[in-house]
């Protein structure tokens, strides 16, 4: 394997999707791979662009056929990394981009050779930021609140162990996206 998948990782509302969604746009040659999920889908989501939506049952299927790179449970719901969806544009030499939870990036990070797999961590800066822009995205219960800060402690140690960390504070998207780009290219050499 000569390719690289480079993750991305962070806090949920630090802006992961927004920097790939931009990444989609100016960088065309970066594979995005789909991922399974057992969660409904979400208006204006697509299958097999954003995820595949499969029932729980197609998803313990694959894992029994062990199709899976990593999968992990999150919000009540299953995500799973394909192997077909990586391997092959690994050994065709292609750079891959995915967005990860920190508990299936610990476990990339265990099946693939380091030459063939990079980290990024988005952080949006603190708690304080992050509730506020949670809150604005939408309606949120006060024990969702509790148990997404409880997350962002977990997901913030990731950060040390990342091999590059960028900002994405509110209203610098325009500065973390410069941030994001340089990251993605200092990570494919």
């Amino acid at each position: 394997m000569q390719g690289k998948l480079i993750l991305v990782i962070g806090p949920s509302g630090s802006g992961k999707s927004a920097l790939i969604a931009y990444l989609r746009e100016v960088a065309p040659n970066i594979i995005f791979p789909v991922s399974c999920t057992t969660r409904e889908k979400r208006l204006g989501e697509k299958e097999g662009e954003t995820y595949y939506f499969v029932s729980e049952e197609e998803f313990d299927e694959r894992i029994t056929q062990e199709a899976f790179l990593e999968w992990a449970s999150y919000g009540g719901h299953r995500y799973g990394t394909l192997k077909s969806e990586i391997l092959p544009e690994l050994t065709a030499g292609n750079t891959v981009v995915r967005e990860v939870e920190i508990q299936g990036a610990h476990i990339l990070l265990k099946q693939l050779p380091k030459e063939n797999i990079a980290t990024i961590f988005v952080s949006a800066g603190p708690w304080s930021d992050l509730e506020k822009r949670i809150k604005a995205r939408a309606s949120i219960s006060e024990e969702e609140l509790v148990t997404r800060h409880a997350r962002y402690e977990e997901e913030m140690t990731f950060m040390k162990e990342a091999d590059i960390s960028i900002e994405n504070p509110d209203g610098k998207l325009e500065e973390a996206k410069h941030s994001f780009i340089e990251a993605i290219e200092q990570l494919r050499k």
